[in-house]
Parts: structure tokens; C-alpha cells; sequence
């Protein structure tokens, strides 16, 4: 049958019921994934002559040779569908959060004994609370700081039974009250959760009141030392909420929505509000997205942010209605498991929550646009400065990393359409080389790279970190592969110089880059970008490496105990700063660990540290 026919007879068949439809195109690639109440009132609507499409939906018609519909028992599990296939597939024509990142939370197991704090990033209904996603990391990272300093609950990974011997440093500079001896009791630790409780839910009228009244009390019996520590952790709560506080709100945990257009690029903002604490943003950038209905754009955001193992606030406040609100409220409750609402609001504090958010999306955007005119001028310049056919779209940089020739590995990393794409970065091992041979690494890695089948795209361009040397290694590796024509250059300084030099393949001199123009900067990126992800993977297996060395010193751990130490430990720095509480709790006798301890103070009397081992760097220039 002819293709045109055999859609006109797919689409004289649809079913009557709820679903997901998949439009496809002439090569059989999914184009556009949408759900529907009814699949054969919603795909036919798309067909319909006379219709006033947009021009994106007149231009995905056009495309559309094929269709596949899957039915569901419900709209809701058609929103779900939905969600979870454009999620693996990412068409084209819909909109596509290109951020795969499951986000940071912070964990309190409130029904343990002595909960600890802990960072997840997949939310379980097992008791215990989860409060975030803190987003950037930095903001985590500073919430985290403030605690540990604030609120001495405990932060190792024992057994806190009351029976150990002694405390740890923590209770010496006072934060942690050793809960482990039995100096603080169960009830009195969990009066220090309760008000980190109140802290991290934004509570902070009650936890402020609180702790002034205990100071009061204390100055009232003269235990003054214990009425200062009280007014410092008051001083660096207030300092902290200062910082944070956006408004005056109710304790519902928010996640704000804003959007802002500025020529054909769209950015959307999503504000984590907590008890009026803003604890992070998360900003998503489309583009070419003109065309693109505020109410597609909001509900696409939603749709896809939300089906990770997250979990919903209580409250999404959004700059526009949607159609489907009490669907999409049905399915954020059910993975919530209570009610969640979604919000409009036209006036009033929520309303300025919105429009804060639009703020943040409006400069965001022109952030976003600057940066594309930037990676533009810096792709013009790179296809005139190396003659290339086209400007590079993708770019792939290559870094060698090694201690004197030990633990020797290799980085790929990948910038492609503006930004980093840390899906496609690859590590690897040398295995090939033996000792120090930079050039010998660089072709093994090439060839290893674009020698083998794998699902990755072909460089428009490939940057190697070094001179003529690490250059023309590289393009033996090319060569043996039958990849000789990929464009490649090596990036590099000249020793005691400022300008990078750019080394080409057939020519004796660099070309001189400009210390500030588009183009050079790119190229430092990427370059620096190699450099940091070999020299992170190196340090990983150099610490793995000397952990093991210093472990098999030791009489009492086997290989078995050895492998345990590595996976819980992970670096001897860690190790190093371990409680005796600890490293018995790994399952270490008293004898062990005072063997262990003398193998760590020899090994610091012969090298002067524990840990630190200066890292070979080569020359830029070689």
C-alpha cells in the first residue's frame, strides 16, 4: 500500500479512546509524541483542512508519514506515557527538556534513633523527610555548611549505641554533643532535629524563638558559655534567612514558574520556594521556540521536570492556565501521596512569585542570547582561521593525564550546538603505553575513540591538548582508522608566552590566537574541560591505587576487607580522618586498627604526606 494511503487508512481507524499518538516521517523517525482524551478526535483535528495551524504544526504535518497510537485506560496514564516517551525519545517537535540531572535532596530519617543527615537524589516513601531539590549544588552545599556549623547533630556513619569509649574530634570543637558515649540522650538529640526540622521547612519564627528563650534561660542560671554558643547559632540563623528570604509567605513548599521571550529564544525559570526560602532555580532554554504556545511550553516543563524520582511541592504556581490543570493536579498528587495544587494567581504574594520568575527567565534569556552570538562569532572565526566547510557545530577535546608515567589515563569531552554535553564524555585507561609516553596515550586514544562502532556523532572538529607532538600522534591514530579527513588541531602555549598557538596538521608554524576573541575562548574551554576530566579521573585511580598499596601493608586485611575499605572509603584522606569507631565499625579489631594508624605514620614520616603527590603536567608546548 502507498504510504499516503496507508496513513489515510490509519487515520480512518483510530480508536475512540485515550492514548498516546506518535507521528512519524518518511524515515521512520519519531517527529512528535502528544496524548489524547479521545485519540481519534485529538490526531484527526492535525488533518483537517481549513484548520488555522501554527506555522510549526503546519510544518510537522507536512513532515508526518506515519503514526502509531498506544492505548491507555486513562488520561492520566496517557499524560504519564507520554511524558516517559518523549523523555526517551526526544522529537523534534516537541518541547524537550534537554537536562537528565536527577536532582539533589537532602534526607532526615526521623524515625531512627539519632538521624543523620544525608544528600539522595531519588526520593522513597520510607518515613523519612526529603527537603529540596537544592539547585545549583552550590546552594545544597551552603544550606549543609550552615547545619553543620549550627546544629551539632552527628555526621559519621557508626552505630551510636552509647557504649563507645571515646568521642571524635567533632564533639571536642563542639559539633556533635557524642551521642555515641552516651553524653547526650535520645530525647535531647532530638531536640536538635527538631529545630533543624524547623530550619530547613522555614519555620525560622519558631525556631528563633526558641532558641532565644533557651538563651535567656541559660544567662538567667549563669551558664554563660552555653548562653553564647546559643547567641552564635541565633546570629548565623539570621544571617543565613537574610540571605534567603524572598518573602513573607506561608511554610507551603512552592516551585514557581516563569517565562520570558526575547526574540525567537524562550526561557522558562522554575524557583524552589520553601516555607518563602528560595533554595534554587533550575533555567531551561529553547532557542527557536517563537512559535510556541506559553501554555505548551508550561505544561511540557511540568510534565518532564516532574517525572523524575523527585518529589512535587505542594504548590506549582505557573504564569498561565492550562486545559488539563486537574489531570496534571491528579498525577503530582499520586507521586507526591497528598494533595498538590496548580496555580494561576492574578494577584497578590503569588502572583509576585510569578512575576519574580519572570524576572529570572527574562535575564536568563539574554544571558542565553549573548552567549549563542558569542559561540557564533567564535564558529565564524574558527571555520575562516582553519579553512573548514562549515562552522563547527561539535567539537570533541582530548587531555592525557598521569603521575610519572603511573595510573596513565585519557578524557574526551564534547561541546556541541553552545554548551558541554557531559552524556557524551568519555574516560579511558591507557593500556597500551608503558611509562611516561604522551604521544604513544594520544594515539592509542584516538584510534580506541574512532576506531570502534559507538553510538556517538562524528566531530565537526577535534582539539588536542598539546603541540606538534601530541598532534601528529593523534593523526596516526586517525589515520589507521580511515578518519584522516576529520578536522583536528592541537592547542597549545609556548612556554613563558600568553597567546595559545594553534598547531595544524601539514603546517611547520602555529597560527597565533588572540588572547581575547571568540574563537580562542572557546578553545580554552573545551581544552580546560579535557584537562580538569582526565586530571579528576587520574586522581581518582591514583587514590584508589595508593589506598590499596598502604592497605596490603597492613596484617589483618585480606583482599576481601581490602576491596570493603575501598568501596566505603574510597581515598586514604578519608581513611586517614576516620574515627577508631568508624574503622571498627567496617569490621577492623582494635589490633588492626593501631597496625593501620603506624602504617599511615610511616608512610607520612617517608614522604612527608599522607596523600599529597605532586601530578605531572606537560608542557603546552611540547
Amino acid at each position: 500500500m502507498h504510504p499516503a494511503a496507508a496513513l489515510q487508512s490509519k487515520l480512518a481507524h483510530l480508536p475512540d479512546n485515550p492514548g498516546v499518538y506518535l507521528f512519524k516521517n518518511a524515515q521512520g523517525e519519531i517527529v512528535y509524541i502528544g496524548k489524547a482524551a479521545v485519540l481519534a478526535d485529538r490526531v484527526r483535528s492535525y488533518f483537517q483542512k481549513g484548520t488555522d495551524h501554527s506555522p510549526k504544526t503546519t510544518l510537522l504535518v507536512s513532515q508526518v508519514a506515519d503514526l502509531e497510537t498506544m492505548v491507555t485506560r486513562s488520561e492520566l496514564e496517557a499524560l504519564i506515557l507520554e511524558s516517559n516517551l518523549v523523555k526517551r525519545h526526544k522529537p523534534r517537535f516537541n518541547i524537550v527538556l534537554r537536562d537528565d540531572k536527577q536532582y539533589p535532596y537532602v534526607r532526615l530519617p526521623i524515625k531512627d534513633d539519632f538521624p543523620r543527615l544525608s544528600i539522595v537524589r531519588r526520593v522513597q516513601k520510607d518515613g523519612a523527610l526529603y527537603y529540596g531539590p537544592y539547585t545549583p549544588a552550590n546552594a545544597l552545599r551552603e544550606t549543609l555548611k550552615v547545619i553543620k556549623h549550627v546544629f551539632p547533630l552527628a555526621t559519621c556513619t557508626i552505630d551510636i549505641d552509647g557504649t563507645a569509649d571515646r568521642a571524635c574530634i567533632e564533639f571536642e570543637i563542639k559539633r556533635c554533643m557524642a551521642p555515641c558515649t552516651g553524653n547526650q540522650s535520645k530525647e535531647e538529640y532530638h531536640q536538635i532535629v527538631k529545630q533543624v526540622r524547623q530550619f530547613l521547612e522555614g519555620r525560622d519564627h519558631e525556631l528563633l524563638d526558641g532558641l532565644r528563650a533557651r538563651m535567656e534561660a541559660a544567662a538567667e542560671r549563669e551558664e554563660f558559655e552555653e548562653a553564647a554558643r546559643v547567641r552564635d547559632r541565633l546570629f548565623k540563623i539570621e544571617r543565613m534567612l537574610e540571605k534567603q528570604r524572598i518573602t513573607q509567605t506561608s511554610a507551603t513548599e512552592q516551585d514557581v514558574i516563569g517565562l520570558a521571550r526575547q526574540g525567537a529564544g524562550v526561557d522558562l525559570q522554575i524557583l524552589f520556594v520553601r516555607g518563602g526560602l528560595l533554595i534554587g532555580r533550575k533555567d531551561f532554554f529553547w532557542p527557536q521556540s517563537a512559535d510556541a504556545p506559553d501554555e505548551e511550553l508550561v505544561r511540557s516543563a511540568i510534565e518532564q521536570f516532574y517525572n523524575k524520582d523527585g518529589q512535587p511541592p505542594k504548590e506549582v504556581l505557573i504564569p498561565t492556565d492550562l486545559e488539563d490543570t486537574a489531570l496534571i493536579e491528579q498525577w503530582l498528587s499520586d507521586k507526591r501521596g497528598e494533595s498538590v495544587r496548580v496555580l494561576a494567581p492574578e494577584r497578590g504574594v503569588k502572583h509576585q512569585l510569578v512575576l519574580l520568575a519572570e524576572e529570572n527567565a527574562a535575564a536568563a534569556a539574554a544571558d542565553h542570547l549573548r552567549d549563542e552570538e558569542f559561540d557564533r562569532q567564535a564558529g565564524e572565526e574558527l571555520k575562516r582561521l582553519l579553512r573548514l566547510d562549515h562552522i563547527p557545530r561539535r567539537i570533541e577535546g582530548f587531555d592525557i593525564s598521569n603521575t610519572l608515567g603511573n595510573q596513565s589515563v585519557a578524557s574526551m569531552v564534547v561541546w556541541e550546538d553552545g554548551q558541554l554535553k557531559k552524556a557524551d564524555y568519555r574516560r579511558f585507561k591507557i593500556q597500551t603505553v608503558e611509562g611516561a609516553n604522551d604521544f604513544a596515550s594520544m594515539k592509542e586514544v584516538v584510534t580506541r575513540r574512532y576506531g570502534r562502532e559507538e553510538n556517538l556523532a562524528r566531530p565537526d572538529l577535534i582539539l588536542i591538548d598539546g603541540g606538534l607532538g601530541q598532534l601528529g600522534a593523534a593523526l596516526e591514530g586517525l589515520k589507521e582508522t580511515g578518519n584522516q579527513t576529520l578536522p583536528i588541531l592541537g592547542l597549545a602555549k609556548a612556554r613563558g608566552d600568553k597567546e595559545e598557538r594553534v598547531f595544524l596538521a601539514g603546517r611547520k608554524n602555529p597560527i597565533v590566537l588572540k588572547p581575547h576573541s571568540p574563537a580562542t575562548h572557546l578553545l580554552q574551554r573545551v581544552r580546560d574541560e579535557a584537562h580538569r576530566f582526565a586530571i579528576t579521573f587520574h586522581r581518582k585511580l591514583r587514590g584508589q591505587a595508593l589506598l590499596a598499596s598502604l592497605l596490603d601493608q597492613v596484617p589483618g586485611i585480606g583482599a576481601m576487607r581490602r576491596n570493603r575499605l575501598l568501596n566505603q572509603f574510597g581515598s586514604l584522606d578519608r581513611l586517614a580522618s576516620a574515627s577508631e569507631d568508624t574503622l571498627r565499625a567496617a569490621g577492623l579489631s582494635t589490633d588492626t586498627v593501631l597496625r593501620l594508624r603506624e602504617a599511615f605514620k610511616n608512610q607520612l614520616a617517608a614522604s612527608g604526606t599522607v596523600t599529597t603527590i605532586q601530578v605531572r603536567s606537560k608542557s603546552r608546548l611540547k
